[in-house]
C-alpha cells in the first residue's frame, strides 16, 4: 500500500467515521436496527451539492444536508413509534422513499461540483496542500461531532436516550416519552450520516443516487471492528472506538485491495467478500482469544 493509498484511506475512515458515530448511536445505543442510513448518506450529498450550485455557501449546505437527514431518520422513527410499524421494515420503506426523494432533489441520478467553492477551499488558501486538505477538513469535522456527541449524551436529555435503549419500560416509568426520545435520537443519527455524505459529495465533486449503497454494512463492519480493537467501557471510549474503527476499517479494505498472495489479487468488486471477512474476523477474534488464554 502506497503513502497516498494510506492518505486517501485515512480520509475515508474520517469522514465516514461521521457515519459511523451516527450508525453507533441508533444500533447500539437505542437499539433500533435502522437502514434508512442507505438513503440518508446520499440525501444529504444531494442537498448540498444542489445547494451549493444555486450559489449556497458550502459550510451553510452542511447544516441543510444535517436537517435534511433529521427529517428522514424522524420519519422512520415516527413509522415505528406512532403506527408500530416494525423499525426494520420502517427504515427499509423510508429507504427505498428516500432513492426517488434524491433523484427528485437532483433532478436526475447526479448532480457534478465542478468549479464551485467547497469547504477545502478556505483550507487550501490557508497554504495547506491539496491532497492534505481532506484530512485536515474531515478530522476537525469528526473531532467536532464527536466532541458533540459526547457531551450531548452527558445531559439530561442525552441521558434520557441512554436509558432509552437500556430499558424502556423503566425510563417510560419515570414519566419520559420514550416515543419523543426515539424520534429524536434516530434524527440524530440520520441527521450525522447526511452531514457525512455532504462531505463525501464536496470531496468527490460529485452527488451520486447510488453513493449510499452499503453504507450500512460499512457502518456496522467499523462499530464492530472497533469494539473489538479498542473495547467500549464507557460511552467516550465506545465512541471514540467507532471513528477508529472507521479508520481501520478503510485502512484494511485499502492493504486488501493493494496485496497480492500467490498471483491472486482483490478487485474493486470483491468489496462486500473483503467487508464480509473482516467483520467475521472481528466478530470470532474475542472467542479465539478467550481460547487461547483458557489453554
Amino acid at each position: 500500500m502506497t503513502f497516498y493509498a494510506a492518505l486517501g484511506a485515512v480520509e475515508q475512515g474520517l469522514v465516514y467515521g461521521i457515519m459511523v458515530i451516527g450508525v453507533y448511536l441508533t444500533f447500539r445505543i437505542l437499539d433500533f436496527p435502522d437502514l434508512t442510513v442507505d438513503g440518508s448518506l446520499p440525501l444529504g450529498a444531494a442537498i448540498s451539492a444542489v445547494a451549493i450550485t444555486s450559489g449556497v455557501n458550502p459550510y451553510l449546505s452542511l447544516v441543510l444536508a444535517l436537517a435534511g437527514g433529521f427529517v428522514a431518520g424522524m420519519a422512520t422513527a415516527f413509522l415505528n413509534t406512532r403506527f408500530k410499524i416494525l423499525h426494520l421494515l420502517a427504515s427499509i420503506l423510508t429507504m427505498i422513499a428516500l432513492y426517488s426523494i434524491n433523484i427528485r432533489i437532483m433532478s436526475g441520478p447526479n448532480v457534478a461540483l465542478l468549479g464551485v467553492n467547497t469547504v477545502f477551499d478556505p483550507v487550501i488558501q490557508l497554504g495547506v496542500p491539496a491532497h492534505y486538505a481532506g484530512i485536515v477538513v474531515f478530522g476537525l469535522f469528526a473531532v467536532v461531532v464527536l466532541a458533540g456527541i459526547i457531551w450531548f449524551l452527558g445531559t439530561e436529555l442525552g441521558q434520557a436516550i441512554l436509558a432509552t435503549g437500556d430499558n424502556q419500560q423503566m425510563i417510560r416509568s419515570l414519566g419520559v416519552n420514550t416515543d419523543t426520545i426515539i424520534i429524536l435520537g434516530v434524527g440524530l443519527s440520520n441527521g450525522l450520516v447526511a452531514l457525512s455524505g455532504a462531505l463525501v459529495a464536496q470531496n468527490q465533486g460529485a452527488a451520486d443516487v447510488g453513493m449510499g449503497i452499503g453504507t450500512i454494512v460499512a457502518g456496522l463492519a467499523s462499530v464492530i471492528i472497533g469494539e473489538t480493537v479498542f473495547g467500549c467501557r464507557t460511552i467516550a471510549r465506545a465512541f471514540i472506538a467507532a471513528l477508529l474503527g472507521s479508520v481501520v476499517y478503510r485502512l484494511a479494505i485499502a492493504l486488501a485491495l493493494g496485496a497480492e498472495l500467490g498471483g491472486f489479487r482483490f478487485n474493486p468488486s470483491d468489496l462486500n467478500l473483503i467487508t464480509a471477512i473482516l467483520v467475521i474476523g472481528a466478530l470470532i477474534a474475542p472467542n479465539l482469544k478467550k481460547r487461547l488464554i483458557e489453554r
